[in-house]
């Protein structure tokens, strides 16, 4: 799998990109990750890929030349599953996008920065634009290496235990149960009996209460879906 992340401050995605489950799996070669700087694809001599916008209003905008730059140059060397823009009023991002993006062969993100992108970018040169929230950050790069985390966990390999990713919350529309670890009290705080019974199929079916009572109680929407 391949995902070239597009940012005209890359210097953001070196740490998360660089560490743990992500630099593990790069370094198992199941991911490759490219982080392009969109100032390299500017003819402007300042590098600048941003100017103010046509009409009223605050705020930059990133230009569209040197975004379809790069995107055309990308696009000449491989075929893109998707194109993502990270927009705040996006599709909202989830584990199950996350799931399907993990078995795609090539993804492209484009940050967004600024006051936003040149509206022609999204009108022709993107394919799907991703929300992590019904927020707006600086910039478009953290939610690039959430998602990018996200995705990447998922693929074979990723995590020691593969089953580990398949018992995470959200995964079947349902939260994950509490765990637990040594000791088994701490301070008069026990682990359920259950858990110490070494029964395995009672042990599963109280995990399983666990996360239906937990979404009920946190997340009842996902039971609605």
């Amino acid at each position: 799998m391949r995902i070239d992340i597009i940012s005209a401050v890359p210097e953001l995605l070196e740490s998360p990109l660089n560490y743990s489950i992500i630099k593990r799996a790069r370094d198992k070669n199941l991911v490759e990750i490219h982080v392009h700087n969109l100032r390299d694809y500017t003819h402007d001599k300042h590098r600048r890929v941003d100017d103010y916008a046509f009409g009223f209003g605050a705020g930059m905008v990133l230009q569209i030349e040197p975004v379809d730059n790069v995107i055309s140059k990308l696009k000449a060397e491989r075929k893109y599953d998707e194109i993502i823009y990270t927009s705040p009023d996006g599709e909202k991002f989830d584990q199950k996008l996350a799931n399907r993006f993990s078995m795609a062969e090539n993804l492209m993100i484009l940050c967004g920065h600024y006051k936003g992108i040149d509206h022609r970018i999204r009108e022709h040169l993107i394919t799907r634009e991703i929300s992590i929230g019904d927020f707006v950050l600086t910039g478009g790069e953290m939610p690039a290496a959430l998602m990018t985390d996200a995705i990447v966990r998922l693929i074979p390999g990723a995590i020691g235990d593969e089953t580990s990713a398949l018992s995470d919350s959200f995964q079947d529309n349902l939260l994950a149960p509490p765990v637990y670890t040594r000791p088994a009290e701490y301070k008069g705080w026990k682990v359920p009996d259950i858990l110490l019974s070494g029964h395995q199929a009672k042990v599963e079916e109280w995990l399983h209460q666990q996360s239906v009572e937990r979404t009920k109680r946190l997340r009842p929407d996902l039971l609605e879906e």
